[in-house]
Parts: C-alpha cells; structure tokens; sequence
C-alpha cells in the first residue's frame, strides 16, 4: 500500500506539474533529434515542379541557428536543389529555385523548431520514364516522404503516391510514427493526357489509439514531454522549481527501468559476485557522476560543432558503453574460471557470517577487480545521456537558466541511481538468502547459488554485445 500511495502521488505530481507548465509548445513526435523531408513533384506538359520542405526538430534547430541570417533560406535551398537528382528519360535535369522562407515555431524545453520550404521548377518537358533522389541530407534521421501528381498529363506506374500522409510534415499519422516513411527515391512514367483521378493511397492513416506502448507508454511519454516543458514557463518560481526537480528524480527513476537499456540489469553483477550493501550504493553513485557530466559533455559538444548529428554521437557513445559491458563481463567469465582453478569458487565459505552481512569467501586479492567492475558498470550505465535530459540542459542554456539545467540533469541521474541501487540491494538480500538455504542443504538453492556467478557474467556479456550491435546498426 505504502508503495501504491507513492506511485499515485507521483503521478498526481506530474499531472500537476504538466498543468503548470505545459503551453502550447509541443514535444516534435519524431523525437528532439530529427531532420525531416517531404518532396511533392507536380509534372506538367511544360515543366517540373517541386515543393520541398525540411521540418527540424529542437536539437538540429538549435545547431543551426548561429547560421541563420537574411540569406539563410536561399543558401539552404540552393544547396538543396543541388542534392537532389531529376532525370527525365535518362537525362538530368537541373532544379532551379523558385522561392524560399524559412520560419520557428514553439518548440519544447524553452527551444523551437523550424521549418525551411523550397519552391523548385526543372524547365522540361516531361515524357517518358522519370526518376527523383532526394541526396539531401542523407546522413540524417527522420521521416522522408515523396508524393508525385500529373497536371495535365498523365503518370503512370509510380512508386509513390499522390497525397501526403503527413500533410506536409504539418501532422505525422501516430500508426507511423515507431516506422516512419523513408522514401528517397520516386520513379514514375509520363503519358500525354489528363491526369488520372487520385488513386493512389498513401501508406498510413492516422489512429487515435494509444499507440505501440498502450496506456503505459503514453503514459511515460506524457511524462517524458512535462519533463522537457519545465525550462520554458515563463515565471520560475522557487516552489516551481523544487517541483521540476522532484520531478526530474521521478522520471529519472522511471527512465531506469525503460526496458532496452539495460540499467538494472547491470545490478545483477552484484549478486553474481556476492556483492555487498556498498557496491550497490557504488555503482548508482557513479551511474549519476557519470550521466551526469555525460550530458554536460555532449551538450557543450553539440553547441559548439554545429555540424556534430546529435544522434550519431549518441549511437557512438552506445556502441562505447556496450563494448564496455561486455568486457567486463568477459573478465568477469575469466575470473571466475581462475578462481575454479584454484580450488577456492563462490560454493565456499558462505556457511558463516550470515548475521553479519556476507561471508569472506573470497580472497582479498580479488577486491581490486571487483571494485573496478563496479566502477565500470556504473560508468557503461550512465555513458548514454538520456535525449530529455539533453534537451532540458540545452533550453536551460538558450534561456538563461544554465543552472536550472544542470540540477534537472543531475536530478534525473540521482533517480537513475536510486532506481539501480535499490534493485541492486535487493538482489544481494535475495542471494544472501539462497546461501543462507544452500547452506542448510537445500540442494536446489546450492544448484543455483553456484550457477549465479556464471549466469550473471554471461548476462553481463550479451547485454553489452547487443547494445554493442543496436547501437552499430543505428549509426
């Protein structure tokens, strides 16, 4: 009960919190990191035309504007139209720009977003096979969307269809937003005559369900969006403020038990090398150290190389933690074989002491290693900066409230921490307990208290390869 009554008043808190704070700036849907596309062609008896727009979400907004000036949008739609590739009946055809306006809007965490519109014609006239690249910013994540309509003449068997599903990347459908469009290359033929009626559908409608993560996952998202709106209210109050930052402990405890990225997981070293009250209190400590000047880093980083991808120094720093886990599970494995070597493995030793905590089975020479493998979980743990957090510490910046975003950020690492250190605690009294049975000659409990060092060390070394993996293949 005593748990239940906290929950409700956390959540009671964020709902609060969302009504104070929340104004009609917007969480981007595909994510605070995203750069996306949209190209409609509209072919004519006389020429080409493409309208093409580039939506930026908070992160690559924020990057470019030390860029931004009078002659922005012309210098970015030309170098637009040069990326992007007309070949009508094998022979290219050049783009040239018709018009250009580049535009914010609100954004979340005190930043905005912003939208660059291309208006494009290709002097030709179109007959026979037609094909469209767009090379735009290729190295980007985010939704691309093609859509091609005749004016006057006729297209057939085209890959793409006649109406944007996104509206123009004005509203992204909700069925489509866990697989978002990623089209990047039209072909279509060009027939003399009327245009024929619109039949072609486009892949996606939008649903007013809850979504991949049902009720849970909006339910996390909502509070993911209200923990990224605090930096923008418009008057910090001190009440505010201690609010926002029991808040950001709430979610940042939350954010740790997110299945996939593997935090709590890592406690399960404690119980794999008999660890103690104070390892655990060791590794969620590091855990918050780490996350936290993890954020501070990538965001100086970010603000300063306005070319650095926000989602590739991500995935890097993924790639960097998983390798990490899993060689110090692989040492983990190593140790563990050494220490049957010798004579002296984890089935020992454990028949006294239970009263005072944990039995000295091992020897002391091992109390280096296993600190540093605490240190390094605790390092792998917090090495990826949550994207919310980064958001919440950049919008801090761009406001003026650098130190605001700073307690947010260290806030969410200490409920990082505390979500592990807790899960760790509990692993060691539920392995504590299993000895205390294998010891009374319970032959199960003894089975598995001498499977738990190897089980854990190869948990350790799959989780860190594929993290090692998901994060390669995202790069």
């Amino acid at each position: 009960m005593r748990l239940l009554r906290a929950c409700l008043l956390g959540l009671l808190l964020s709902l609060f919190a969302s009504a104070l704070l929340s104004g009609p700036a917007q969480a981007h849907p595909l994510g605070n990191f995203t750069v996306n596309h949209y190209n409609g062609l509209r072919v004519s008896a006389s020429d080409v035309r493409g309208l093409a727009v580039v939506d930026l979400a908070e992160l690559p907004t924020l990057q470019a504007e030390p860029e931004v000036d009078a002659t922005y949008a012309a210098r970015r739609c030309a170098a637009l139209a040069g990326a992007q590739r007309l070949e009508v009946a094998g022979r290219r055809v050049p783009w040239r720009v018709r018009g250009s306006e580049f535009a914010y809007s609100p954004g979340q965490g005190g930043l905005r977003t912003s939208r660059l519109t291309c208006r494009l014609v290709a002097d030709v006239r179109a007959s026979g096979a037609v094909s469209f690249t767009d090379g735009f910013e290729q190295d980007r994540i985010g939704w691309r969307e093609i859509t091609a309509v005749g004016d006057g003449v006729r297209l057939t068997g085209s890959s793409v269809p006649t109406t944007s599903v996104s509206q123009e990347l004005r509203a992204y459908p909700e069925d489509l937003l866990t697989d978002p469009l990623d089209q990047r290359v039209a072909t279509f033929t060009v027939a003399p005559g009327l245009s024929a009626p619109s039949g072609s559908q486009a892949p996606g409608t939008v649903s007013g369900g809850f979504g991949i993560g049902g009720p849970i996952g909006d339910a996390l998202a909502a509070l993911d969006r209200t923990f990224t709106g605090l930096i923008g209210s418009e008057s910090l109050t001190v009440p505010l403020g201690l609010l926002a930052v029991g808040l950001a402990v709430v979610l940042g405890a939350g954010h740790a038990l997110i299945p996939g990225h593997g935090k709590t997981v890592m406690a399960a070293y404690l119980a794999g090398r008999r660890g103690r009250p104070r390892d655990a209190v060791v590794v969620g400590a590091t855990v918050t150290a780490t996350h936290t000047a993890g954020v501070l880093v990538v965001g100086l980083l970010l603000t300063v190389f306005t070319s650095l991808a926000g989602e590739s120094v991500l995935s890097w720093l993924g790639v960097a933690s998983g390798v990490l886990i899993a060689v110090i599970g692989v040492r983990l494995l190593i140790n563990i074989r050494r220490g049957q070597g010798h004579g002296h493995g984890h089935g020992h030793g454990h028949g006294h002491g239970h009263g005072h905590g944990h039995g000295h089975g091992h020897g002391h020479g091992d109390q280096p290693t296993k600190r540093a493998g605490l240190i390094g979980l605790g390092v792998a743990g917090g090495l990826v900066p949550s994207p919310s957090a980064l958001i919440v510490l950049l919008g801090a910046i761009a406001l003026g409230r650098t130190w605001f975003g700073v307690a947010l950020v260290t806030a969410y690492g200490v409920g990082m921490a505390a979500t592990l250190t807790v899960t760790g605690l509990l692993l060691v009294k539920i392995v504590d307990r299993l000895e205390q049975r294998a010891s009374a000659g319970r032959r199960l409990a003894a089975r598995l208290s001498g499977l738990a060092p190897l089980g854990t060390a190869a948990m350790v070394v799959l989780l860190g390869a594929g993290l090692a993996l998901r994060s390669v293949a995202s790069l």
